[in-house]
């Protein structure tokens, strides 16, 4: 097997924006602070104050806690703010590439900061280049700014030119009057409603709710846009009306636990994840012991369904920074050992059951049964709290290609063997489901069964991943800034 320049799926993108508060720019960066699981790339805050004034931007390559510093927030003056945390599933990982993105156009001054990914971004974006714009990044939320930018005619909405984007979307996007939170039509990607002191928040899970102690209001519904100012909200439905196909991987790996999507809490659908597991692969065993953090409820769940006792083996290294992010091959396996580290009294001589969300490439995985067989572990049994991933994910997260998904190139015996595992046992889609409460037609599955909601044309994709390796290849200088004379040649 190829080795990985990542071992779990790449977390998605944190959005969040506040409107009508003294201290937006504070609050912001807890709410950024409450929603960094989602990315830890880059973060960004973007204030403003009203019309006319120039809106202020903070933003850096690092997390939450190292990009502001000092008395940046003072210097983000104003009432009302948005604010993003970035892991790139289009674009280079690079500052220029780092959201809040702001453009200036003839309705004035518009800041945005987006999740997910669009499936025809270099179509339109080739569109928007031949009649003249001109683009300062490489990822796909910058065409967003632009279509909002382009001339409409009388009477129409610039919010209609977001019905040419296709694939997952939640956006906040901070004008000189308005804030507003805009979710695709399928609903991929969460975005939430909340108030405080009487302010208006918008964010992609309700944890970052609960920090700034805001009270949940509901969610933005699929295909609706969120129109928040001066005279307070108004919602517009500018979409064609689509399936819901909301992200099963936030249940299962993204969202935080103490979120809550559609009524239910995360970390609950987790735990009965754990418990459907068990009811489809029991095993006789000493000890459950989960993978941290993302393993920890589905475990509970199946050492209560089996009454065997669940004890934390593996010990997770929370402070390592982003220098393990991306490894490089040199360190790699240094970098699987000192992220979990095993306590080996606790499996020596003792049947043990592993639980793990995913298994995407199998590297990890691996390593666990390798050091649970150095540590004297008699069996070692993998069990998965979601099914096999076969497929690639289209719509903002980032697993890899097919060809280096484990489960799409082996059997399930060849994965058990490559494994090293006694025994391997996933959890299937309709108990998956089950586990959230939630019907099945409100989901997108695709990772796991290939149906995509919004359908990918192969020749579109191919076109697409080579347009976008010619720009990351010319439109960005060595050192990260945009090159110019490259993109004119």
């Amino acid at each position: 097997m190829d080795q990985p320049t990542s071992y779990y799926p790449r977390h998605e993108c944190g959005v969040f924006g506040i409107f009508n508060h003294p201290n937006a720019a504070t609050l912001a960066y807890y709410g950024l602070f409450a929603l960094q699981h989602r990315g830890q790339e880059s973060a960004g805050i973007v204030t403003a104050t009203g019309p006319g004034e120039l809106f202020n931007l903070h933003k850096a390559m690092g997390l939450v806690g190292q990009v502001f510093k000092g008395d940046d927030l003072e210097r983000l003056k104003g009432t009302r703010a948005v604010g993003h945390t970035r892991y790139s599933t289009t674009g280079s990982s690079n500052l220029v590439n780092a959201q809040p993105i702001i453009g200036h156009g003839a309705r004035g001054q518009i800041a945005l900061a987006h999740n997910g990914n669009l499936i025809n971004a270099d179509v339109l974006r080739d569109e928007l280049e031949a009649g003249g714009s001109i683009f300062q990044t490489t990822n796909d939320s910058e065409i967003m700014l632009h279509l909002l930018a382009q001339p409409l005619p009388p009477g129409a909405s610039a919010l209609s030119a977001l019905t040419r984007a296709r694939g997952a979307f939640s956006l906040v996007i901070l004008s000189e009057r308005e804030l507003i939170g805009v979710r695709d039509p399928f609903g991929f990607r969460p975005l939430v409603l909340g108030r405080v002191d009487g302010a208006y928040v918008l964010a992609s899970e309700t944890c970052a709710f609960d920090l700034i102690h805001a009270e949940f209001v509901r969610e933005v519904e699929p295909g609706e846009v969120v129109i928040i100012d001066e005279r307070g909200v108004r919602s517009e439905w500018p979409f064609r009306q689509e399936r819901k196909a909301f992200c099963m991987f936030e249940f299962v790996y993204f969202a935080r636990p103490d979120s809550m999507i559609e009524d239910i809490n995360v970390a609950h659908a987790r735990t009965n994840m754990g418990r459907e597991l068990a009811r489809l692969h029991p095993v006789e065993a000493d000890l459950v012991v989960p993978v941290p953090d993302s393993g920890n409820y589905a475990a509970l769940g199946y050492a209560e369904a089996l009454g065997i006792p669940f004890e934390h083996a593996f010990v997770r290294n929370h402070y390592i920074g982003r220098t393990f992010l991306q490894p490089s091959q040199l360190i790699r396996d240094f970098n699987v050992r000192i992220k979990l580290n095993l306590i080996k009294g606790a499996v020596k001589d003792r049947r043990v059951v592993v639980i793990d969300d995913s298994i995407v490439r199998g590297t990890t995985a691996r390593a666990r049964v390798v050091s649970l067989r150095e540590a004297g572990a008699k069996e070692v049994h993998m069990r998965v709290s979601c099914p096999p991933h076969r497929f690639a994910c289209h719509y903002g997260i980032d697993f890899p290609d097919p060809k280096n998904l484990l489960a799409n190139q082996l059997s399930h015996e060849e994965i058990c063997d490559y494994l090293g595992a006694d025994s391997v046992g996933y959890l299937d889609v309709p108990s998956m489901v089950r586990a959230t409460g939630l019907p099945e037609n409100g989901f997108c599955l695709a990772c796991f069964t290939g149906r995509y909601p919004v359908p990918v044309d192969p020749d579109l994709d191919k076109y697409i991943m080579e347009r976008r390796d010619s720009r990351e290849n010319h439109l960005v200088a060595a050192d990260g800034h945009p090159n110019l004379f490259a993109a004119l040649k």
